[in-house]
This record gives C-alpha cells, sequence and structure tokens, in this order.
C-alpha cells in the first residue's frame, strides 16, 4: 500500500524483513547506548554547576562509570519480599522498561537513505496516528509504576504507586492538549509528515505557549526533579521503588532514563523540526545538510539539548510540594492549553478562509501584539483623584465608662495615660537612692 495514501509521509514500500531487524536493533542499541552516557554526563554536568568534580576514575573522564554501575547492579543480592505478590512484583518492572523501548518505533532520525543498498526512511515505522500510540505506549508504562508500589506489599511503595497515578492523570491532560495544537497546524499526527510540515517554521517558535507547556508537562511524566514526587526520598524513601534490588530496580531505573531520551525525541520531532537543519544552515548547497546521513547529527543535537535541559533542572530547583504540583497542573496548565487550542483553532480557520501564509499570519499577529504591547507604555496615565482627607480620630478613653477598656487594635490611649503606665513599666529605685528610700516615701 502506498505509503502517502496511508497518511505518512515516509516510503517503507522498499523495506524487507531483515531492514525491520537492522533498523530495531539499531534504535535497541542506541537507547541502552544513550541510557550510559545519560547518566554520566548529568553527574558531570550536576558537578560542574555545584563545583564538584563528579565521575573520573573509571575510564577517562570518568566515561565508564555508567557501565560499572550497571555491572554493580548486575552482581547485587536479588531480594524478593515476602509480602509480595510475587508474579505482579517481577511483572511490573518488565512493563516499565518495555513500554519505553517501544516508543522510538515511530520516531524519524531522518529521510530516506541507503542502506545496505535498499532505499528507506531513517524511521522504523510510522502510522497516521503515530502520536497517539506514543501517549498510549507511555500511558501503559506507569502502569508499571503503579503495579511495583502495590504488588510490594508495603506503605512507602503504595503511596509512590498512587502518587504517580495521579500524577500522570494530571500532566498526561496538559501534554495531550499541548499537542493538540500541532495537530491542527501540521493536519495530520503523523510523526514524518508533522517534520515535514516544520520545513519552514519549526512549530516550537510558532506555537510558544504549547511548546511550554509540553516541557513542563514532559518533566511531571517522567518524575524528575522538581515534579519527582512518586519517588521523594525525604517522604518516601524511593517510592516505588523502596522494595525493590539488583535488576528489578535497574530495569526501573532503565526506563526513568529511557523515558527522558522518549521525551525528548518527542519534543525534537513535533517542536524543534525534527531531523531538519537549523536555519539558516538549510540554505548552505541548496539543502544538502537535508539530505543524507547529516540529519540524524541535527536530531541528536536537538535530543541532547532537551537532555541537559533536565540536568539544569535537576541542579537549579526544589521538589515541588505535592500541592503545589496538582494546582501546577490543572490550575494553570490544562487551562492554558485550552485557551490556546481554542486560540489556534480560530488562527487557522482565518488562515483557510483568507488563504493567507502562516508566516505571513504570524507576523501580522505578532506587529499587532507589539502594538497593543507599546500602546500601554505610551497611553497618558490618568490621575486619580485626591484621597478625600480622614476625619481626625478622637483620642480613646478607657475609662470613659466609668470601667478600665483595654484599646482595640487601631485605638491609642490619650497621652495623660500612657505616661504613668511608662514611669510604673520603669525601674522603681530612684537615681541614687536605696530600696528602703523609696519605700519611706
Amino acid at each position: 500500500m502506498n505509503s502517502q495514501l496511508a497518511g505518512v509521509a515516509a516510503d517503507f514500500s522498499n523495506d524487507v524483513w531483515w531492514i525491520w531487524v537492522v533498523k530495531g536493533v539499531a534504535i535497541l542499541v542506541f537507547l541502552l547506548v544513550s541510557v550510559l552516557f545519560a547518566i554520566w554526563a548529568e553527574r558531570k554536568v550536576l558537578a560542574k554547576m555545584q563545583t564538584r568534580t563528579g565521575p573520573n576514575v573509571h575510564g577517562p573522564f570518568g566515561l565508564l562509570q555508567s557501565l560499572a554501575d550497571a555491572m554493580k547492579l548486575l552482581f547485587k543480592e536479588d531480594i524478593t519480599v515476602k509480602a509480595a505478590d510475587k508474579f505482579v512484583y517481577l511483572l511490573a518492572p518488565l512493563i516499565a522498561v518495555f513500554s519505553a523501548l517501544l516508543v522510538f518505533a515511530v520516531i524519524p532520525f531522518g529521510p530516506e537513505v541507503n542502506l545496505f543498498g535498499i532505499i528507506t526512511p531513517l524511521q522504523l515505522t510510522d502510522l497516521p496516528v503515530a502520536v497517539l500510540y506514543i501517549l498510549a505506549v507511555t500511558a501503559v508504562g506507569v502502569y508499571g509504576i503503579m503495579l511495583g508500589g502495590w504488588a510490594s506489599g508495603s506503605t512507602y511503595p503504595l503511596l509512590g504507586s498512587v502518587r504517580a497515578t495521579a500524577q500522570v492523570i494530571s500532566y498526561e491532560l496538559a501534554m495531550g492538549l499541548s499537542l493538540v495544537s500541532v495537530f491542527i497546524v501540521s493536519g495530520s499526527m503523523s510523526t514524518s509528515q508533522i517534520v515535514d510540515a516544520q520545513a519552514q517554521l519549526w512549530w516550537g517558535l510558532a506555537l510558544i505557549p504549547a511548546f511550554v507547556v509540553y516541557i513542563v508537562s514532559m518533566v511531571g511524566e517522567t518524575n524528575r526533579l522538581p515534579f519527582d514526587l512518586p519517588e521523594a526520598e525525604g517522604e518516601l524513601v524511593a517510592g516505588h521503588m523502596t522494595e525493590y534490588s539488583s535488576m528489578k530496580f535497574a530495569w526501573f531505573f532503565l526506563a526513568e532514563y529511557i523515558n527522558m531520551i522518549n521525551v525528548s525525541a518527542v519534543a525534537t520531532t513535533l517542536f524543534l523540526g525534527g531531523w531538519r537543519v537549523p536555519p539558516p544552515l538549510h540554505l548552505i548547497g541548496d539543502g544538502v545538510l537535508n539530505t543524507g546521513w547529516w540529519p540524524v547529527l541535527w536530531f541528536l543535537a536537538k535530543l541532547w539539548l532537551v537532555m541537559f535541559f533536565f540536568f539544569w533542572l535537576r541542579g537549579t530547583l526544589l521538589r515541588f510540594r505535592y500541592d503545589q504540583f496538582m494546582n501546577l497542573g490543572w490550575k494553570i496548565l490544562i487551562p492554558i492549553a485550552l485557551v490556546w487550542v481554542v486560540a489556534v483553532s480560530v488562527v487557522q480557520a482565518v488562515r483557510q478562509f483568507l488563504d493567507v501564509d502562516l508566516r505571513t499570519l504570524l507576523i501580522v499577529v505578532a506587529v499587532a501584539l507589539a502594538a497593543v504591547f507599546l500602546a500601554t507604555f505610551l497611553w497618558p496615565e490618568r490621575k486619580a483623584p485626591p484621597e478625600p482627607r480622614r476625619p481626625r480620630k478622637e483620642p480613646f478613653d478607657a475609662f470613659a465608662g466609668g470601667y478600665p477598656v483595654p484599646p482595640l487594635p487601631g485605638q491609642e490611649l490619650p497621652a495623660s495615660r500612657r505616661r504613668p503606665m511608662a514611669r510604673a513599666s520603669a525601674s522603681p529605685v530612684a537615681p541614687g537612692g536605696t530600696e528602703e528610700e523609696v519605700s519611706d516615701g
């Protein structure tokens, strides 16, 4: 079947079974190596920000530190909690990691290339609803966290899994709404078509509010600081992973870093032009940098730029309180995303009705907003009328009714009543005298 008729820009008609195997193995190796590098890079970045050394013993620049940590987890004692539901306890980390591995199946690394004599896109597959597939897979992945906390048979893991459930429900809504505007302007949910739609303008620039909402939501989705509430060590020890050790703990740890790479790849694909070269480099050699294997370099550079943002946040911000976290999701991100979807829908309808280019329409809107913003500064300020003089307050007399009454807030005792109190609070001994002289009068 023709890929164009199926709503997909990439053409997979030349692919054979062994090409699928090569692509699948390449994605798996890429993710595993990227996780090892991400752990090392995060430690180095945080060490630089906090004036520390970081990994520097195992291998040059400490590059083998992540491999040493992986081997440590592999050979550690594997403990299974007696109170746990054994089957679900073992199944939970597998659900988390395998769901994370499925996202890159629809992420385009580049255009069509010659791979072992076959012209094929640098993408395993694509779907007319590829972005919905990504959202579905990531939603299934949270079941690993939920089941891991529930099956551990302990209080802290259960509380961590409950937090993870509320967190994913809250921020999945905001993330999904932020992507709706991308679907509207691209006219497709296929990742390859969305990348093609950004040939002239990246959606991260045209849809800045949606991009900001997605960036905040992706941090919440991946349980990273400042949103790592399901595994807050100050409250829940390690959350849903408290009762896990050895390789079962490593699966959860691996899933977390793969999910970071996943959401970074989605941000790159949907908002940062995907594998396309940043402007104005696309003008070099009549677009030669957007062909062949060059686009893989641009894709990886953008992906690791978003990953650096994760590291930066961890070294900068403190953990939110849970009520602050929920308020941010429900009272700020979701309303902003809803309003922005309506605004983009209206702009897209006007654009189609007037047959105006999107870039021209955005320039007109930007100029109009700038004019309104400038007018707010140039508009003469209206002087407020002078405030009427307040009537002078009568002094408060505590003995007016015959009985002493303490003053209320805002009331003051008259000076004649304050002086005796001030004298009474002073020392009863006169200068140069004795207590007997004072008592004798």
